[in-house]
């Protein structure tokens, strides 16, 4: 160790509290702030953001960076993602970085009004202010790092994957759908109608529900907290997260499936290597890397027969009635359903990726100057329709249903189907690596696979990028044949 890289880490440690602090505005904002008090929220979140810039670009880390030594895989790894972080941020004026925090606060409340009245045009000029400092961010990252622009965002969200490796993988997906969407609506066609459960389904029960699947997967709630805002997040610290769902008394599952979403990422917070704590390498290895941990607890683990007939008992107990509709059967005909919708969020694992491809191709091309703002409700219906064969009705349920880019986050959306393809492969090796991995899931027992992931995923810090990640949790780098062998046993079988 050298005193220059002690510096640093003293450095980087103070930026991670200020970035604590942000996450709990941004928690506070979406789960407990009035609406008066946004513009205030804008000027906090500016100001944060301005004093980590400003610790990270100060003349003297330039010349610590330059001197610093590091012994072992851990801290020559942290001072790599050091030096990585001040080339991204000195190659953006605090100016810029205040002014774009600014824009996207400005946006985003711009954004939820917008959303209500299905009107574009009100948004409009907002989100055309957001996309120039995207596109002038972007392009200084690209010059710093070497990357192009685009690819110089992704970077910020998930490292080592570029839009020349994300192109082939979608491309592939959209022939593999082509052929699979119809297949799986005849067989589904075929089958008898899933029976709905019966509800209404009280508010209070589906809160004690949610809470004890949540802990089933092993959220300590001495380090958690579970709140309720319009669409269910993760957030807060390691040591202090934040999960949030949107309950509904005609449907249970929007609120559970949201829990135990929102717990996986939660579960990766939480087992983060503390003895890196606040430290680059200690946090998170990337959002599609985060993505994999929510929707292999999710979607791999909480949708899968094993699972679903330890959860119907739970449900029938918690709620009563009539014991059918809690069937295995029935509960996966109800959560595995195959529909062309127009909502991201309430897609299934099918056509969930259709979703994600479109917004990658239109968010490249507006970074790139190739789509501009106004055209963005016409382009978004024409790829839908293209790739789903259906088109919105109108910008609510099109252009409108996400806060990504009102929000700032270009380079994002890659990140959830890379994200489903990692938990299918990493499912899958965590069946050849734990016995009984399934007669656990069959009795509720979820920390078999949590220990699994606490191992090969979560105390590995951000030391690995997403590619060796996945070859030191499975073998082998993203195989997207194994979330398609996934999709054909879960829907084409039968």
């Amino acid at each position: 160790m050298t005193a220059a890289y002690d510096r640093l880490k003293a450095r980087f440690a103070r930026i991670a509290t200020l970035g604590e602090a942000q996450a709990m505005l941004h928690w506070d904002a979406s789960a407990m702030m009035p609406p008066g008090g946004a513009a205030a929220r804008g000027e906090q979140l500016a100001t944060l953001a301005g004093l980590s810039h400003d610790l990270l670009t100060a003349p003297e880390v330039a010349g610590d960076l330059a001197d610093a030594a590091a012994q072992g895989e851990w801290d020559a790894a942290n001072l790599e993602l050091m030096r990585r972080a001040h080339a991204r941020a000195t190659a953006l004026p605090t100016a810029l970085v205040e002014a774009m925090a600014r824009a996207n606060s400005a946006c985003e409340t711009i954004w939820r009004e917008a959303k209500a009245r299905s009107d574009f045009a009100l948004v409009r000029p907002a989100l055309e202010e957001v996309v120039r400092l995207q596109r002038e961010m972007a392009q200084a990252l690209s010059a710093a790092l070497g990357l192009s622009p685009y690819d110089a965002l992704m970077e910020g969200y998930q490292r080592g994957v570029t839009a020349a490796e994300v192109e082939p993988v979608f491309a592939a997906y959209e022939a593999f759908l082509a052929e699979a969407l119809p297949r799986a609506e005849a067989i589904q066609s075929r089958r008898p109608a899933p029976r709905p459960l019966p509800g209404p389904f009280p508010v209070a029960a589906q809160r004690a529900l949610c809470r004890r699947m949540s802990e089933r997967v092993g959220l300590d709630y001495a380090h958690a907290r579970l709140d309720e805002s319009l669409h269910p997040f993760c957030g807060g610290t390691p040591s202090d997260v934040r999960i949030t769902t949107f309950y509904a008394e005609e449907d249970v599952a929007k609120a559970l499936m949201g829990v135990l979403h929102e717990t996986g990422h939660a579960q990766y917070e939480r087992g983060l290597p503390e003895a890196w704590a606040r430290q680059p390498v200690g946090e998170a290895a990337g959002m599609a890397a985060h993505e994999s941990q929510s929707l292999i607890v999710e979607m791999q683990a909480c949708r899968s027969d094993a699972f679903l007939s330890f959860l119907g008992r739970e449900l029938l107990a918690a709620f009563g009635g009539d014991p059918a509709p809690y069937a295995t059967e029935n509960l996966a005909g109800l959560w595995r359903r195959v529909s062309r919708g127009f909502i991201r969020v309430d897609a299934d694992e099918l056509t969930y990726p259709a979703h994600v491809i479109l917004r990658f191709r239109l968010e490249r091309a507006m970074i790139g100057g190739r789509l501009e703002v106004a055209d963005l409700p016409g382009a978004w219906n024409e790829g839908l329709r293209a790739l789903l064969g259906i088109a919105p009705p109108d910008d609510a349920r099109g252009c409108l249903q996400d806060i990504h880019w009102h929000d700032g986050a270009f380079g994002y959306f890659p990140s959830y189907t890379l994200g489903a393809m990692a938990a299918a492969q990493l499912m899958q090796a965590a069946r050849r690596e734990v016995p009984g991995l399934d007669e656990a899931l069959a009795l509720g027992e979820m920390l078999p696979l949590m220990g699994w992931l606490r191992e090969k995923v979560h105390a590995q810090g951000s030391r690995l990028g997403f590619q060796d990640l996945l070859r030191h949790a499975t073998g082998k780098s993203l195989d997207p044949g194994d979330f398609m062998a996934h999709l054909r046993a879960r829907y084409l079988e039968g």
